[in-house]
C-alpha cells in the first residue's frame, strides 16, 4: 500500500467505474445494494441538486436490489440514512463509501476508505474529466483501480 496522501492519515481506495452499457441511474443502484450488504453507509455527491432529485427517484424506482434506504436535505433525518444524496461537501451519515457522480465534490477524502468515481463513458469531457482525476489521484498517492462496464457487471482493467 502507498502512503497516504500529504494532510491525509491514510490512502483512499479508488475505483473508477466508465459507464458505457446504461445510465448511472441503472448502474449506481446494485453498487449501493452491495455497499449496503457489506454493513457500510454510503455517501452520493452530485454535481447539482437536479441531480439529487433525479437519483432519490431513481433509487426509489429500482427493482434490483428491492429496496434502497436513502435519503437527501429534502427528506431530513440524516444521520439514520444508510445513503445520502448531496450536492455538498457534508457527510452527515457517516459514511465510509463515497459514491462521485462525474468528479463532483472537492477531492478532500478524509472521512473516505473507499471511493466510486462513476463516470459517462458516452461523453467525451466527462472521460477526458475522469482521466484528469485519475493523473491527479494517482500522483497525490491513492490506490486505483479502473472498472469498465461489461455486458453484466464489471471487468477490471487497469
Amino acid at each position: 500500500m502507498k502512503p497516504a496522501p500529504e494532510g491525509q492519515d491514510h490512502a483512499v481506495d479508488v475505483g473508477f467505474y466508465h459507464l458505457t452499457r446504461t445510465p448511472l441511474e441503472e448502474a449506481l443502484p446494485a453498487l449501493l445494494g452491495r455497499t449496503l450488504d457489506a454493513g457500510e453507509r454510503a455517501l452520493v455527491r452530485c454535481p447539482d441538486a437536479a441531480a439529487v432529485m433525479a437519483l432519490d427517484a431513481a433509487l426509489w424506482a429500482c427493482r434490483d436490489p428491492v429496496w434502497l434506504p436513502h435519503g437527501s436535505a429534502k427528506s431530513g433525518h440524516a444521520a439514520r440514512q444508510p445513503i445520502w444524496l448531496t450536492e455538498g461537501e457534508d457527510v452527515p451519515n457517516g459514511a465510509r463509501f463515497l459514491f462521485r457522480v462525474d468528479g463532483a465534490g472537492e477531492d478532500d477524502f478524509a472521512p473516505f476508505t473507499r471511493i466510486f468515481d462513476l463516470f459517462d463513458g458516452g461523453n467525451p469531457q466527462s472521460v477526458q474529466r475522469a482521466r484528469d482525476r485519475w493523473v491527479a489521484m494517482k500522483s497525490s498517492g491513492h490506490n486505483l483501480v479502473y472498472w469498465k462496464q461489461e455486458e453484466r457487471g464489471w471487468k477490471k482493467a487497469g
